[in-house]
């Protein structure tokens, strides 16, 4: 998948939240979205009209293509299979996004973002029940497992990332063995589970439109 072209603050700052594209610069001083929590560009103070709903439903299909780094055509993809599925349309999505290998990585901690994650699984760090992917979009099902390759364990970005989420909650959906650099998925999670904070519903119907 390629890269976002935009400065990631950017994007936090268009989309009007913080999507922690940037690892441990979004929890510091140094974060654009809180020194200005505003649009960029020149306009981006300036008092604009209410959005009117289409609006809305676009900024939020944007905001989880973003949090997720996701591009426009697997986007559709995963609601096309997410409709497919048994039960909410939008629960189902994210189940999709939250099972690839790049997310599976950072949920586990062995990446501070995303995007360190994608890069971790692009230049074959990243094991997937014992053998190499490096395919970030890979999704996953309960009882993978998920580690890094032996010879990179000692890797400093791994070792960085893991020390600074070893005191964060890991999701109840994973189990992570943070000696050997690895993890299993115990099920698919359900909504509750999830803290992405993205309003599904209106992505769905952002695309009920077409």
């Amino acid at each position: 998948m390629g890269n976002f072209a935009a400065p990631q603050c950017r994007l936090c700052r268009r989309e009007g939240a913080k999507l922690f594209l940037k690892s441990e610069r979004c929890y510091s001083r140094k974060c654009a979205f809180d020194r200005r929590p505003f649009p960029p560009g020149q306009h981006g103070q300036a008092t604009t009209n209410k959005v009117k709903e289409y609006g809305v439903q676009l900024r939020e299909k944007q905001k989880m293509r973003r949090i997720y780094g996701v591009r426009e055509k697997q986007f559709r993809l995963y609601l096309a299979e997410a409709i497919r599925r048994r039960g909410v349309t939008g629960e189902s999505l994210l189940q999709i996004v939250e099972s690839r290998l790049d997310n599976i990585v950072y949920r586990l901690g062995l990446a501070g973002s995303r995007a360190m994650a994608r890069q971790l699984v692009s230049h074959g760090h990243v094991t997937v029940n014992g053998r190499k992917s490096n395919t970030a979009s890979h999704l996953l099902k309960p009882g993978d497992m998920v580690g890094v390759k032996e010879a990179s364990r000692s890797l400093p970005p791994i070792v960085k990332s893991l020390e600074t989420s070893a005191g964060a909650r890991m999701p109840v959906w994973l189990e992570l063995n943070p000696l050997e650099r690895n993890g299993k998925i115990l099920s698919v999670p359900s909504r509750d589970e999830i803290d992405t904070q993205v309003d599904e519903t209106l992505i769905v119907e952002f695309y009920s439109r077409h």
